[in-house]
C-alpha cells in the first residue's frame, strides 16, 4: 500500500495546540504497517477518556477539552484515524474501508495500547467507528458520551467564526491534494444498504451496542443541522441511555467541541465522576 506522511513541519506552531505526539504501527491489511498519531496526556494511571474525531478533522479538534480533563484527574488518549492528522494517509481512494478503519483503530487502541475500563467521547466518524468497537467490545468500555452536534469545512458546520490560523491547522495534515485520499472517501464508506460489505458486521454490531447496560450519555448542540435528532435514535435504542442526564448545549454547532470544547469538557468529567 502506498502511503504519504505529512511533514512535521505542518504542525509546527499550530495554535493552542503544544502537546507532544505519540507513535504506534498497525497493519495495513496488505502485509505491510501504517503509522498513527495519538496523544496521551494526564496521568498514566488515571481512567481514561477516548477522544475520536469525525471527518475531515483531527485531534485538533479537542485541544480545548485536554486540559479541563486532565485537571479533573483523567487520563485522554486522542488518536489521529489513518488518512487524517499526523497519521499515515494511504495514496489511494480504494485503500479506505469502514472494515478498515475499524480494524486498524481496533489494534491500535485495544492490541497496541490495550486501553479498557474507557470512557469514549466520539462524533461523526468517530461514532461510526467508535460505537462499532463499543458494539462489538462492550467489556472495553465504561461509558459513553456520544457528540453529535478542514479549516473551512470545519467553520462552516460551526457557529463560532474560526481565525485564519485555526483553519490553516485543520488544513496542516494536507499540504497538497494527494493528501486527501481519505477525506474524499469517508462520505462513500458510510454502510447504507443491505448489499454493503460493511452491512452484516455492522448489523450485528448493533445489536451489541443496543445491548450496551452500562452508562450512554448523549451530548448535542441546540443549532447542529447535520445531525439533528439522531440523539433520540440513541436514547430510545441503547439500553444504558435510559434514565442518563442528556445534554444540549447551548450555542454550538456540528462542532461541538470547537464551539463549546471547554463546556462539553465538564459535562465529561461530570458524568465520569458521577
Amino acid at each position: 500500500m502506498k502511503t504519504l506522511r505529512t511533514p512535521d513541519e505542518c504542525f509546527a506552531s499550530l495554535p493552542g495546540f503544544d502537546f507532544a505526539p505519540h507513535y504506534d504501527q498497525v497493519g495495513d491489511g496488505e502485509g505491510g504497517t501504517l503509522r498513527i498519531h495519538y496523544l496521551q496526556e494526564g496521568d498514566p494511571d488515571a481512567p481514561v477518556v477516548l477522544l475520536m474525531h469525525g471527518e475531515p478533522s483531527w485531534c485538533y479538534l479537542y485541544r480545548t477539552m485536554i486540559p479541563v480533563l486532565t485537571a479533573a484527574g483523567l487520563q485522554i488518549v486522542a488518536p489521529d484515524l489513518v488518512g487524517f492528522g499526523r497519521s499515515d494517509k494511504p495514496a489511494e481512494r480504494g485503500d479506505y474501508t469502514y472494515a478498515r478503519h475499524v480494524e486498524w483503530m481496533r489494534e491500535l487502541l485495544f492490541d497496541r495500547l490495550n486501553l479498557s475500563d474507557i470512557t469514549l467521547v466520539c462524533q461523526d466518524w468517530g461514532g461510526l467507528i467508535g460505537l462499532r468497537l463499543v458494539g462489538e467490545h462492550p467489556d472495553r468500555f465504561a461509558r459513553v458520551v456520544a457528540v453529535f452536534p478542514t479549516g473551512s469545512i470545519v467553520n462552516a458546520g460551526c457557529v463560532s467564526d474560526l481565525t485564519a490560523e485555526v483553519q490553516a491547522a485543520y488544513d496542516a495534515p494536507f499540504p497538497d491534494e494527494s493528501f486527501k485520499a481519505g477525506a474524499r472517501s469517508f462520505p462513500l464508506l458510510v454502510p447504507s444498504s443491505p448489499d454493503d460489505p460493511a452491512h452484516d458486521a455492522n448489523v450485528a454490531a448493533w445489536v451489541g451496542l443496543a445491548a450496551f447496560a452500562r452508562p450512554f450519555l448523549t451530548a448535542f448542540s441546540d443549532g447542529d443541522p447535520i445531525t439533528r435528532g439522531s440523539d433520540r435514535v440513541l436514547r430510545d435504542t441503547i439500553a444504558g441511555a435510559k434514565g442518563q442526564p442528556h445534554t444540549t448545549i447551548a450555542g454550538g454547532g456540528h462542532f461541538l467541541q470547537e464551539d463549546c470544547g471547554e463546556d462539553l469538557a465538564r459535562v465529561v468529567t461530570a458524568f465520569v465522576a458521577s
